[in-house]
């Protein structure tokens, strides 16, 4: 095979992202010579008009190419990055527990990345979250069963291809067991098969018997699956398992490989060609160096670590050019699955409705007329990036005559609070409190102070309550449309 060949098959792979609304000329001259796609960030969106004309402006050069985005809905979001999602995300899903409702969710999500010319979501997550403190998925999975997960990956799966959006399931094994965040460090999952069979591994069999086109690998070590490696790089995960075992046969992409869970030891260009020797087909990349530095250079360095592997007999021949044609397929069947773009349902008519069902109110809710607002500002994690969330707003215009208090997680502190709320009741808005120390400790001082304390719960609600706080109101995300129906269930509406 010549060096061009080789480099012909290595670009295939490669789904890189870039920085800009519009896209540089390198991304242009890449596509032009047969790069796979791309991968869309926050940072190229501005509004649907612009994303369709950058969809364009790249399909004008490869009219197959692949264009992804992580667009979960709820707390991930890249679509509506700027105001946050219209849908609830996954875990407000699970607790509505509607499979029709999860389908025509995904199917609106679907259509809407469709028309702007998008056509690889990189959702749903499948994860089961098994552990409250986890600190990258919680309100992305549908819940702790694997059932319930199950079922509504499929249904996930379902209402996105029937879009003619390629759906793919993640965070391959499974990521909702892990205390650590992949982006940072390597988490470990340290359960025998059996009950990663058991657990971990019933939605990624629902999403596949439901005709997922893809599935992304988890940055995550199962010892008793991966050794010392990370899923990404692990043949036993890959091709024994997910191949062999589940019998997926669609293209497996990765979670980013610039996250330290896969290529903190290696480097990016080396821990690729390991990954694609792995089993993987396409490979994500690039969302958080492209501000270090040009991209170009990473992209033509990762091409001669693949040409290079090849040559040292690291990386098979036959294993890059079957990960060329899954990529090759996948692209064959978006132009063959064209979505009609009138699907009956649109963010107006199911993400309200969606949203309102989920909210669970424990208590008994106190007069708010005069309420003190406190917003305790939790930071999301990278997936979630700087979105704008919280009930804080809406519920402040609808009470006028209550206050405000706007709060950091690091130094919430009660008396700033009950020094404050002068007879009236007192409102927390917060996410994952469960995690934050401080947070927990000042929802549990207000109320033992005697005044009357809601707390509104919108991360992930963990089994942990605070003690002596007249309510609490779990919304199961933190997007726009959870706030909505957040704020109607403290006004009683």
């Amino acid at each position: 095979m010549t060096d061009q060949d080789l480099r012909s098959l290595a670009l295939r792979t490669l789904l890189p992202g870039f920085s800009g609304t519009t896209a540089p000329r390198w991304a242009l001259d890449l596509l032009a010579e047969g790069i796979g796609g791309y991968v869309l960030f926050g940072y190229n969106i501005a509004d649907p008009a612009q994303v369709a004309e950058l969809t364009t402006q790249l399909r004008a050069v490869r009219p197959d190419a692949l264009v992804g985005a992580d667009e979960e809905g709820g707390d991930v979001t890249r679509l509506h990055h700027a105001a946050g999602s219209p849908y609830p995300g996954n875990a407000a899903l699970g607790a509505v527990d509607d499979v029709d409702l999860t389908r025509a969710v995904h199917r609106a999500i679907g259509d809407e990345l469709h028309a702007v010319g998008v056509n690889l979501n990189c959702a749903p997550a499948v994860d089961i979250n098994v552990a409250d403190d986890n600190p990258v998925i919680g309100t992305r999975s549908f819940g702790r069963d694997p059932h319930l997960v199950a079922r509504h990956a499929a249904a996930a799966v379902a209402g996105l291809q029937e879009a003619g959006v390629a759906a793919c399931a993640k965070h391959f094994p499974g990521h909702g067991a892990t205390v650590d965040d992949s982006h940072h460090t390597l988490p470990t999952v340290d359960v025998p098969l059996s009950t990663l069979r058991e657990r971990e591994l019933v939605p990624f069999a629902a999403a596949i018997a439901a005709g997922t086109r893809v599935v992304m690998t988890g940055h995550i070590r199962v010892p008793s699956l991966t050794g010392e490696l990370p899923a990404t790089l692990s043949p036993a995960a890959l091709t024994t398992l997910l191949r062999g075992e589940l019998g997926f046969d669609g293209a497996v992409i990765t979670d980013a490989v610039e996250m330290r869970g896969v290529s903190g030891s290696r480097g990016i260009p080396a821990a690729i060609a390991q990954a694609i020797g792995a089993g993987c087909d396409l490979i994500c990349f690039g969302g958080e160096t492209q501000k270090q530095g040009p991209m170009t250079e990473l992209v033509h360095a990762t091409v001669d670590a693949i040409m290079g592997a090849v040559k040292a007999g690291e990386l098979p021949e036959e294993r890059l050019y079957d990960a060329a044609r899954r990529g090759d397929d996948l692209r064959s069947w978006l132009i063959g699955a064209q979505g009609n773009g009138n699907g009956a349902h649109t963010a107006a008519s199911v993400g309200p409705d969606a949203a309102r069902r989920a909210v669970h109110v424990e208590g008994i809710v106190p007069n708010l007329t005069d309420a003190l607002i406190v917003h305790i500002d939790t930071p999301g994690n990278i997936a979630v990036g700087d979105v704008p969330w919280g009930v804080t707003p809406l519920l402040a215009k609808r009470l006028a005559e209550s206050e405000t208090l706007y709060l950091d997680h690091d130094t919430a502190d009660t008396s700033a609070v009950t020094a404050r709320a002068d007879g009236r009741s007192v409102v927390v808005v917060a996410r994952d409190t469960h995690r934050h120390l401080r947070s927990r400790n000042l929802v549990e001082g207000v109320a033992a102070s005697g005044i009357p304390t809601v707390l509104v719960e919108m991360g992930w609600p963990a089994h942990w309550r605070p003690a002596g706080a007249a309510a609490y109101v779990a919304t199961y995300g933190a997007a726009p449309v959870n706030a909505e129906a957040a704020t109607e269930a403290l006004l009683g509406r």
